[in-house]
């Protein structure tokens, strides 16, 4: 009698802890993705929401990406006008909001994914004293105590070598002295994968954040798989690029494989099966 009721009593618990489970699995997941036109080239934020609709459909995504926008420009600037290749702005005023502060403060984020631009990453007083700092006031605006943070690690561009990135030292901080901020200078791709990826490692380990891996996903394609070109310009992913960018996401978030999905969205079959599983 005594075993009976023991089984009972833990058949009783597997059930409530199984519904349990399984409430928690249909909660919906908001995740916002704040960035410029390296995120949102290609639509790919809503190829992104197509995955996730076959397998995950409670994974809502949103954005707030505007062109040519660093996250420090997020939290600085009030848009005035603007046109598919460009924005207008100026300097918020004391207790204005802009956008990107009224996005993120509207809505209890499960993820926020921060995309900058990949030279303002490079340039260590940047990275510092702009995108690091940028980053610390977006997780204080967060309303949600446990959202996490994902940092999109970008790629190299396609500028030829030797290069080298500089910006005016007056458009870091006016304390700086010197006249301009630089780079490191690069002289061939494995020179700036390495770059990218550790001026990204500082970041994330300086405030807590995860780290995506496009731009390693990207190098291994132009290294090992010239022909398939990912590139729209310079640095601007083409379909191509935006698929695998967004297969990337889907495996982060969801933790299931991209090669299982039967989306492919306007990608070829071959092509799409090749980008899912390179992203794995």
């Amino acid at each position: 009698m005594f075993v009976r009721k023991v089984l009972v009593i833990i058949l009783v618990f597997a059930i409530v802890s199984c519904k349990s489970s399984r409430v928690v699995s249909l909660e919906e997941r908001n995740v916002l993705f704040i960035g410029n036109s390296l995120t949102y080239y290609n639509d790919m934020p809503q190829i992104l929401q197509q995955m996730l609709n076959e397998t995950d459909s409670k994974i809502k995504v949103d954005q707030i990406t505007n062109p040519g926008q660093s996250l420090s420009g997020h939290l600085s600037d009030i848009i005035v006008s603007r046109t598919e290749n460009g924005i207008s702005v100026r300097k918020k005023a004391e207790h204005e909001l802009t956008e990107t502060e009224k996005k993120i403060k509207g809505k209890s984020w499960d993820i926020i994914i921060l995309q900058t631009g990949t030279v303002a990453v490079m340039i260590p007083e940047n990275r510092r004293l702009k995108t690091a700092i940028a980053i610390s006031e977006i997780k204080e605006l967060a309303i949600n105590p446990k959202c996490k943070f994902i940092l999109f690690n970008t790629w190299p561009s396609k500028d030829e070598y030797p290069k080298q990135y500089c910006y005016p030292s007056q458009f870091i901080d006016h304390a700086i002295k010197k006249e301009k901020c630089c780079s490191l200078i690069m002289e061939n791709l494995e020179d700036e994968i390495k770059l990218i990826n550790n001026s990204y490692d500082e970041i994330s380990k300086e405030l807590g954040l995860l780290n995506s891996d496009n731009g390693n996903k990207f190098y291994r394609v132009l290294k090992e798989y010239p022909e398939i070109e990912l590139y729209e310009d310079d640095s601007h992913p083409n379909k191509y690029g935006a698929f695998l960018n967004a297969c990337i996401f889907y495996q982060l978030l969801t933790k299931r494989k991209p090669s299982d999905l039967k989306f492919i969205g306007e990608i070829e079959p071959k092509k799409a099966d090749f980008l899912k599983r390179i992203s794995e």
